[in-house]
């Protein structure tokens, strides 16, 4: 049997968890009801060993002390997690998913035997066994996150949030599953947003409101009380009081049982609304439109925004740059026109020699440059002939100097 007493969580200065106490037996299903952050998912956590919060007080398993001992010994004391959204891998069929939950010692010498049982007992993953998980829907997702929690051969299994994405249909089918889980023979520890199929399936409940048990009772009085009903089952039709009497059900309660908490006590039905006017006996639109009406008669008209008249310059200066910015576009148009028929038009041109420079003339011993001949000339009035490169290609033109 699971017993958890006295549990504490923190997160730093955060308390999430203070004096819970709870028990879980073979063959039976209890459900944890409480709000969102009320330290639902904290608790299954903790009796995992994957909390990483600060953790005090006692947790057994069958009488040994678990509170504080890794995962893995956690799961070989008998306890198997599926936690809040199935993570099962993948790329991974059915059946590899399943036996990987068979690696614990106390699992591994009876995997075929676990598995044989498994399949008996959801029929659909024996159907399923060489198919990847990816492709499966998330409620045959949840079936093999549960199948191979169980094949690691646990006394207590603990889910969260199981229905968690289920469509109603899947849910109901699902939770169908987790009672034959239970005829099993297994302890379902189960963390449910889904009060009213939870209760529906389970023997006992605990009621978790910030980090603490609020209630503890049979799951029958608990979903037929009304101020259960009204905090977590969508209210209970023509309940108007805040303190409710006991609940009404086949068996007697427990007198502690009898008194609801008073943090369970529903709240009366809201008035109806009633306007300003009504209270005040005066129409307020028309106040505050008379309101406005003053102010703008106190400020006067309000400043039309107009854009500033364009500055015009006199007509003969204006003609003047407008010639001249014509007479600037003529000239770059004919430019880039020469230029083009230019590049284009190499008919006319002389022939080109094919190197930048001509061989350097042979020197004769009858003919000697002037001694004060300057360079580049050879001799006076002789015109020197220089190449140059045209513009745009590889080719040289002859230039006299």
């Amino acid at each position: 049997m699971l017993e958890v007493s006295d549990l504490a969580v923190s997160y730093g200065k955060h308390r999430a968890l203070s004096g819970v106490s709870l028990r879980v037996k073979p063959g039976e299903i209890v459900v944890i009801l409480g709000a969102n952050g009320a330290g639902k998912s904290t608790l299954l956590k903790a009796i995992a060993g994957i909390c990483e919060g600060q953790t005090s007080g006692h947790v057994s398993m069958g009488g040994e002390p678990i509170l504080g001992l890794p995962a893995h010994k956690v799961v070989e004391q008998g306890i198997a997690l599926v936690p809040e959204g199935r993570g099962v891998f993948g790329e991974l069929t059915v059946k590899e998913n399943l036996m990987l939950g068979a690696n614990p010692n106390r699992a591994r010498d009876e995997a075929e035997g676990n598995y044989d049982r498994l399949i008996r007992l959801f029929p659909k993953l024996a159907d399923r066994a060489g198919q990847t998980v990816s492709t499966m829907s998330g409620g045959e997702q949840q079936m093999v996150a549960i199948g191979r929690a169980m094949m690691s051969n646990p006394t207590i299994l603990m889910l969260d949030e199981p229905s968690l994405g289920l469509s109603p249909l899947l849910s109901k089918d699902l939770f169908q599953s987790l009672k034959a889980v239970r005829a099993a023979g297994l302890g379902i520890l189960l963390v449910e947003q889904n009060a009213k199929l939870s209760l529906g399936i389970a023997d006992r409940g605990y009621l978790l409101e910030n980090g603490q048990i609020a209630r503890e009772d049979r799951a029958d009085i608990l979903k037929n009380d009304p101020a259960v009903q009204a905090a977590y089952l969508g209210g209970a039709s023509g309940h108007r009081s805040p303190t409710p009497g006991p609940a009404q059900t086949s068996g007697s309660a427990p007198p502690a049982m009898a008194a609801l908490p008073k943090s369970f006590a529903t709240r009366p039905p809201a008035n109806a609304s009633v306007s300003a006017t009504q209270i005040s006996g005066v129409d307020i639109d028309a106040v505050v439109a008379a309101a406005g009406r003053q102010a703008g008669e106190a400020t006067g008209p309000r400043p039309t925004l107009s854009r500033p008249a364009p500055t015009t310059l006199p007509p003969t200066h204006a003609a003047a740059q407008d010639a001249a910015l014509a007479q600037m576009m003529a000239s770059m148009e004919q430019a880039a026109r020469r230029a083009i028929e230019g590049r284009r038009d190499t008919s006319g041109l002389p022939p080109l020699r094919p190197t930048a420079r001509p061989a350097a003339p042979q020197a004769t011993a009858t003919a000697s440059p002037a001694p004060n001949t300057p360079p580049g000339s050879s001799g006076a009035g002789t015109p020197i002939t220089h190449y140059r490169r045209r513009p745009g290609s590889s080719q040289f033109e002859p230039t006299e100097i």
